[in-house]
């Protein structure tokens, strides 16, 4: 390309201080061109009120004096060529400021950096990657995410698997293994998410960042993936292989703040520029969303990954600390408020609102997702309605209140029940994720399964009955590497994930197949996310029977055959007859059960066909009888219409014309009890609620009277109407006053041992 059409003309600069250059990282940077027959390299920064700027680098061996370059008439941009700079080479601006102090500063628009601890940037053409992926694009294009399923793996490539050679992520001292490359991730990763039956990656910050204990969130260089695990084109060629795999790639992102690491963006003429204020909890910079320089250069940065990276979506980290002016703010006396007197930042608002219509416009198939931890109102709903206009929001809410249930020990869960249910209470005032993300296996959080009360099945049943509860709850679904193993210890950035653990012990490797099994029926049952984000994919059968903690609930398909019936049982009791509501008579069957022996289960599991009969539970006309197993969930599916037949009524004996009995001869032995059975018919009453088994019918009880036929003694017609008076005397008797009768749940059975 020529130097002329990486040139900034005075429309640039325009929509450059409006903030509505979009596609700004087209020009500014560092850019590969030919100027009269000499190739070389085109560069561009902004650094307004300075008194001189020139790049240095490999290629004039640092010199501060070799290549200036020339300020705009206005705007403050600074711009060049220089020949002979080439692809690979180290570079930095020198800038100096009005006051006569220095700043070498990497370029904020570099494609490419030194690895860390360098600081320099790298030149870089990304025009060499050749995309193959056209199908997923194309589909993706077609495609509304909403009706699709979102079941994301959150990942630290840094971690999520290291060499094993003992050596740090650089391989220049010892530590927890070396890193792998893109190439390498791009091989063994997409494959085993692609196994394990995920449908996205979610990546911990890829831009470029000084401090790994950061984890990618204290951002130097934002147009820049990472160089710990190789070059630009290599993770094009990762992001690639997902689509290849069909598999999304969602990018965290980081417009909340930067590092203040001198050779960022801080200060970077001498002076805020980038920066409006420090952060009062991360000792990092916000940036000034008012300048519309800086709008221009995130918001350029948003669309800058959907489109030279292919990436399917956005997380915008840390959404809580833009909204509000006193985030973090403790002192009454430091804190600020808007014109309006109260404390949203309208400014931040406003900037939030403008990258989420924008990617809208370029990239409409694209998703943008919101961490945003209050009940800020219409997250997920679009600007002109009042909303912020992202696409999903993560449900803290959910993953607070069940993470703290799933801790409570047995005997107290009854009383924190609500925190199982509350959820959806609002689930759908916006669209929402369920993380069980990083954030909650660090800094003393402990892991999942740690948190799990009881002996070691107990814990791994009730890591089972987490995961299936997300995944059969409303909502999109995020879980972080290392869940999924069920690994005791927290996630260490500076070493891999525990893999040994499904090599060496059969529980963990069970509980993987088990996660790998819950993905794939998740995927393959569109009752379980065709509806995830509206009223009408969820119908609660019975929410407060807290005394036996269990859950049990219907989630829609858009046809009454992709239906699911969900039961949770969050105590480790087992429940041999447990009689449940059903949405529609039928035959049913057990298509799931996190009991299973093959998952590390008891083996309580439903075999064969679940009748349902015109029994009413549960507010439901017609209910089944199943097993529920200790700490597991079952999903149901409903094959047809109910086998069930009534039994036939019994004729009515006929009447008897009566026959005057001489008062001495007595009765035939037999007639009463024949007679006491006719009077008194076999009971049919419904099921008691939960376990007992519902009443026998009619022709299951004769056995019991034939037996207390056999036993009855022989009885004359005067001892009968001996005992009919009786009996008519004590009815006509005043009735003694009934204490109160208190209603109750079922009686539990006795728990049995599930230890193996």
């Amino acid at each position: 390309m020529g130097a002329t059409e990486h040139t900034i003309t005075k429309d640039d600069l325009y929509l450059l201080a409006k903030g509505d250059w979009n596609r700004s990282w087209e020009k500014m940077g560092a850019h590969r061109a030919t100027v009269d027959g000499r190739d070389g390299y085109t560069f561009a920064v902004w650094a307004p009120g300075v008194r001189k700027v020139t790049v240095i680098g490999e290629f004039n061996e640092w010199n501060i004096e070799a290549d200036p370059l020339t300020e705009t008439p206005n705007g403050g941009v600074w711009q060049g060529f220089v020949p002979g700079a080439a692809e690979g080479q180290l570079y930095k601006f020198y800038i100096l400021c009005d006051d006569g102090s220095e700043q070498y500063k990497a370029d904020p628009y570099a494609f490419w950096s030194e690895c860390p601890p360098g600081t320099a940037s790298r030149l870089a053409d990304l025009s060499g990657h050749v995309w193959k992926d056209g199908l997923w694009m194309g589909r993706r294009g077609r495609t509304d995410h909403f009706k699709r399923p979102l079941n994301i793996y959150e990942v630290h490539l840094g971690s999520w698997r290291r060499h094993d050679d003992g050596l740090d992520g650089l391989g220049t001292g010892e530590g927890g293994g070396s890193y792998l490359t893109y190439d390498e991730l791009s091989e063994e990763l997409v494959s085993y998410v692609a196994d394990m039956g995920y449908t996205h990656i979610e990546l911990m910050p890829v831009m470029e960042h000084p401090f790994d204990g950061s984890w990618g969130y204290q951002t130097t260089g934002y147009y820049a993936p990472t160089a710990r695990y190789g070059d630009p084109c290599a993770f094009m060629n990762f992001v690639d292989r997902c689509h290849q795999a069909n598999i999304g790639v969602i990018l965290d992102w980081v417009p909340g703040g930067f590092c203040r690491d001198i050779q960022g963006l801080v200060h970077f003429n001498g002076h805020k520029l980038y920066e409006k204020e420090e952060h009062p909890n991360w000792g990092t910079y916000k940036f000034d969303y008012a300048r519309g320089e800086v709008r221009t250069f995130l918001t350029s940065n948003a669309l800058f990954w959907l489109e030279a990276y292919h990436a399917d979506g956005i997380r915008m980290d840390g959404v809580t600390s833009m909204l509000y002016l006193n985030f973090g703010v403790d002192d009454p006396s430091q804190k600020k408020f808007n014109e309006k007197g109260t404390e949203e930042d309208l400014v931040a608002i406003d900037f939030v609102r403008h990258v989420n219509e924008t990617v809208g416009k370029y990239h409409p198939d694209a998703m943008m997702m919101a961490e945003e931890s209050t009940a800020w109102p219409l997250v997920t709903r679009p600007a002109e309605v009042g909303g912020l206009g992202f696409h999903y929001k993560w449900d803290m809410g959910w993953m607070n209140d069940t993470l703290n249930y799933c801790k409570t020990d047995f005997p107290y869960r009854p009383g924190n029940h609500n925190l199982l249910t509350f959820s959806m209470m609002y689930a759908y005032s916006e669209n929402y994720v369920l993380p069980l993300s990083h954030d909650e296996v660090v800094h003393g959080k402990a892991s999942l399964i740690q948190r799990q009360p009881g002996d070691w099945w107990r814990q791994f049943a009730g890591l089972r009955n987490l995961a299936f509860y997300q995944m059969t709850h409303p909502g999109a679904k995020l879980n972080f590497m290392g869940n999924e193993i069920a690994q005791f210890i927290e996630w260490r950035y500076y070493e891999g994930i525990q893999w040994f653990l499904t090599d060496e012990y059969d529980t963990h490797r069970k509980f993987q197949h088990f996660v790998r099994e819950l993905n794939r029926f998740f995927r393959d049952n569109k009752g379980l996310w065709q509806h995830n984000y509206d009223e009408g994919g969820f119908e609660w059968i019975d929410a407060d029977n807290s005394e036996q903690s269990i859950v049990s609930y219907v989630r829609h398909g858009d046809r009454p055959v992709d239906d699911r019936v969900v039961v949770i049982n969050f105590d480790p009791a087992t429940h041999e007859e447990f009689r449940l509501g059903v949405p529609r008579e039928g035959n049913y069957v057990e298509v799931f059960n996190t009991d299973a022996v093959e998952f590390g289960g008891s083996g309580v599991i439903n075999e064969g066909t679940l009748v349902s009969t015109p029994t009413a539970t549960d507010r439901c006309e017609d209910s089944i009888v199943l097993r529920v197993p200790p700490l597991a969930g079952v999903v149901l599916k409903r094959t047809g219409k109910s086998s069930y037949v009534a039994p036939k009524p019994k004729a009515a004996p006929r009447k008897a014309a009566p026959k005057k009995v001489a008062p001495a001869k007595k009765a035939p032995a037999k007639k009463a009890p024949a007679k006491a059975a006719a009077e008194k018919p076999a009971a049919s009453k419904p099921a008691v609620k939960k376990d007992g088994a519902p009443k026998p019918a009619p022709k299951a009880a004769a056995p019991k009277a034939e037996a207390a036929k056999k036993a009855e003694p022989v009885a004359s017609v005067a001892e009968a109407r001996v005992k009919k008076a009786a009996a008519s005397a004590a009815k006509a008797a005043p009735a003694a006053k009934k204490a109160p009768v208190k209603k109750t749940a079922a009686k539990k059975p006795s728990k049995r041992s599930t230890k193996r």
